[in-house]
């Protein structure tokens, strides 16, 4: 079975005051589709960059990232933009919703970019429906508790039906309680959709609602500090044949 995300040899660094700052040093793995991966680290890692190289929102410095069959390091703006709209749902920490427009607007923006734009409030509607807030269409952000409006950030993520969801630190605004009902959704959408999730975290309890563990570590994949705890969830980095 194709892989869902197979990255070959993730190079990414940064130049500063005439210098080359290194964050990603050479990363390869394969994810198979429908997982659910951790992508752990200390602060500094690199999880951020390479969760925004995953999202086609940063770029490579070296390297090869194969999405669906697709390798996105070799597509243009705009066929990028175009790949990451149908293919890639993103949730951030702090939602990122317009506080202007409804649940259900900020659902329908990523369908007016879209290539189908077909029954853009009825797939709204839906998808708002499949993550429980049906009964809340017409609330601005500030009319949404933190858990609501995680949950209008994710069915934003979904409404374009992609195969892949990326999400950074879900629950780190949330308290315990509702970070464990955003928890709870992913893995049924995961289970109900057939998604393959990846959510970076710091937080073991989130990790380990996961079934596989990238862990980086100064910028390279590395086995978790508690690895007796964590071998079974471990991904060793891919071996790629010379040339491949």
């Amino acid at each position: 079975m194709q892989a869902a995300i197979e990255a070959r040899n993730i190079i990414r660094w940064l130049p500063l005051t005439g210098e080359r700052i290194d964050i990603l040093r050479g990363v390869s793995f394969a994810i198979p589709r429908g997982s659910w991966v951790a992508l752990t680290g200390p602060s500094g890692s690199g999880k951020s960059t390479l969760l925004g190289i995953l999202a086609g929102i940063d770029t490579v410095n070296g390297g090869t990232l194969i999405i669906d069959g697709t390798d996105i390091t070799t597509l243009n703006e705009t066929a990028l933009a175009r790949f990451r709209n149908e293919k890639i749902g993103i949730v951030f920490q702090s939602f990122n919703l317009i506080s202007t427009l409804t649940a259900l607007e900020n659902v329908e923006v990523p369908l007016y970019v879209s290539r189908d734009r077909r029954h853009i409030r009825q797939r709204a509607q839906k998808v708002l429906d499949l993550v429980g807030l049906a009964d809340r269409l017409h609330h601005r952000p500030h009319q949404l508790s933190g858990g609501q409006q995680q949950r209008v950030a994710i069915a934003r993520a979904l409404v374009t039906q992609p195969d892949l969801l990326l999400a950074d630190e879900p629950t780190g605004n949330l308290d315990s309680q509702t970070g464990a009902q955003v928890l709870d959704l992913c893995a049924r959408l995961r289970a109900d959709l057939g998604i393959t999730l990846v959510i970076a975290t710091h937080d073991p309890q989130v990790a380990g609602r996961a079934d596989t563990l990238l862990n980086l570590v100064d910028g390279r994949l590395a086995l978790p500090s508690n690895g007796h705890q964590d071998a079974q969830r471990w991904r060793e980095p891919v071996r790629l044949a010379e040339g491949g």
